[in-house]
């Protein structure tokens, strides 16, 4: 099944709200980008996205396993930069904390399972992103 979002943009700085039909989030820009702050950027949902899927994927294969972990936490940078041709390199920093009785061994296997999360995978694959069409239209082959 597709995931779908929907998106309704307020006339207030950058907000929205965006729902995938049974939760709904905030969405804006920063002060610095006219935003007025007060949701999360879409940046800070792409990366929010990746640290979620990450974490969970971490306690996924621990009760799998039957693994004992308490908390897992993480914290993920991105730095997007503009190469010469305009063109964007992204860099994502991960650091990840797996609290619990488990071996080196295991925790690495844990952290090497998060790096092979779902989101993870499909950011580093092939992307079509189609062009945007007005409500109703389809896109022409």
């Amino acid at each position: 099944m597709a995931t779908k979002i929907n998106i309704k943009s307020l006339p207030i700085g950058y907000q929205s709200i965006i729902s995938n039909g049974r939760h709904s989030i905030v969405g804006d820009e920063p002060i610095t980008s006219k935003g007025t702050d007060q949701g999360f950027s879409p940046e800070d949902l792409l990366l929010s996205a990746l640290a979620s899927c990450k974490v969970a994927t971490v306690r996924f294969i621990a009760r799998k396993k039957g693994w004992t972990v308490r908390d897992v936490d993480a914290k993920l940078e991105m730095s997007v930069k503009r190469n010469p041709d305009r063109s964007l390199a992204t860099t994502v920093t991960v650091q990840m904390e797996i609290e619990g009785d488990l071996s080196a061994e295991q925790r690495a296997e844990l952290l090497h399972e998060a790096d092979n999360c779902y989101v993870h995978r499909m950011i580093k694959g092939e992307w079509t992103i189609e062009n945007a069409v007005p409500f109703g239209e389809t896109v022409e082959a």
